[in-house]
């Protein structure tokens, strides 16, 4: 959400309200805004390397003391990457998306890694390529219209842009919950499982911003942070720990259908969502998220940039997109059909080196702190 219009126009002499993304300064502060907001402000590839270029110049400007990430009008953040624009991309080749996600990650990366305060606005929908620009910063704000997620199995994909590193260090077994089933958190699900640090009220956002112009971010954040409200997540422990520690997909749906204890309708709607899914998908996202446990940012994007790659080449990718954003029959087609019907032999092909194309990202200003992890 926007929480004052920028002013003027581009150097161009472009309309500000044409470009996809915002730049400003105002006082000490990096202002960020990105500017679709019809389409939720999804990202697109001309956005991801104009945020590169700008963070990598903010970060040595003495003169920026804290960045800010905002989405401009009312529905939130970010609903992620452009998937229509893919889709297109897809049909051809899929060159174009392979430089996207290869930028994109490079986003991430620096922002895990950046040298000033990075406060995101979480407010509204974060998903997707939305929680890549903002859960990796230092200070990430959560309020009560939060509605945020990795919901990549729904279309014949995987969590991408880190969302296995940080999925992969939720407490307990949440992360393999939320991966899997692609659910939509709250703001109090987002702080538990360690993708934000506050809650704000979305009424003193505005306040905040006018105030990180001129204060230290973690005194101005602090001052308008408040207790959030209990996590579902967190109460709902005892289930979700029992029944996703299996490393088969399938035991896991079995145990959501078995389960007896309390919760157990929440369980079975679980097995349900997870049935859903794309079955490659959703065995991918598994293998993805046990085998990123104790690496790092930059190897977990590594993976993801491998198995993201191979899943261009794949079914389920064109056709969840299809479904959901293209025709809108949400009727899905998924090949291989039913997770029984995926064998390992498949799943490891998306795990596989990619050679040459292998993202690299130590390109990353090595000027920059390494990230912090804790």
């Amino acid at each position: 959400m926007t929480h004052s219009a920028p002013q003027g126009t581009a150097d161009t002499g472009v309309s500000v309200d044409s470009r996809e993304v915002l730049f400003e300064r105002r006082g000490r502060l990096g202002v960020i805004t990105l500017n679709r907001p019809r389409a939720v402000n999804a990202l697109t590839a001309g956005m991801v390397g104009q945020l590169l270029e700008q963070l990598t110049a903010w970060a040595d400007d003495d003169g920026v003391a804290t960045v800010l990430v905002q989405g401009a009008g009312d529905r939130g953040l970010c609903a992620g990457g452009d998937i229509v624009a893919i889709y297109r991309d897809m049909l051809e080749g899929g060159e174009r998306t392979a430089r996207f996600w290869a930028t994109e990650y490079r986003v991430n990366s620096l922002i895990a890694r950046y040298p000033k305060p990075y406060v995101a606005l979480m407010d509204g929908l974060v998903l997707g390529g939305g929680v890549g620009i903002s859960a990796h910063g230092s200070v990430r704000v959560v309020t009560e219209r939060t509605r945020t997620g990795m919901p990549e199995t729904t279309i014949g994909f995987a969590p991408d842009v880190g969302g296995t590193f940080l999925l992969s260090r939720a407490p307990g077994e949440t992360g393999t919950h939320a991966g899997l089933t692609g659910a939509h958190l709250d703001g109090a699900d987002a702080l538990y499982l360690g993708l934000a640090s506050h809650f704000v009220p979305s009424e003193k956002l505005p306040a905040l911003v006018a105030a990180l112009e001129h204060e230290p971010a973690e005194a101005a954040v602090g001052r308008y942070s408040t207790e959030a409200p209990p996590s579902a997540l967190q109460e709902q422990r005892d289930w979700i720990d029992a029944c996703y520690s299996a490393d088969d997909a399938g035991d896991i749906v079995r145990r959501l259908r078995g389960y007896e204890g309390g919760g157990r309708d929440k369980a079975s709607q679980a097995a349900d969502a997870i049935e859903a899914k794309s079955p490659t998908s959703v065995k991918v996202t598994l293998a993805a998220l046990r085998r990123v446990k104790g690496r790092t940012l930059d190897e977990a994007l590594a993976q993801e940039y491998r198995t993201g790659l191979r899943f261009l080449e794949a079914p389920d990718f064109r056709e969840g997109i299809r479904a959901q954003v293209v025709d809108k029959d949400r009727n899905p087609r998924w090949n291989p059909a039913t997770l029984a019907d995926v064998a390992p032999e498949q799943v490891e092909r998306f795990f596989e080196p990619l050679g040459s194309r292998e993202l690299d990202l130590r390109g990353v200003d090595p000027q920059l702190k390494e990230p912090d992890h804790d």
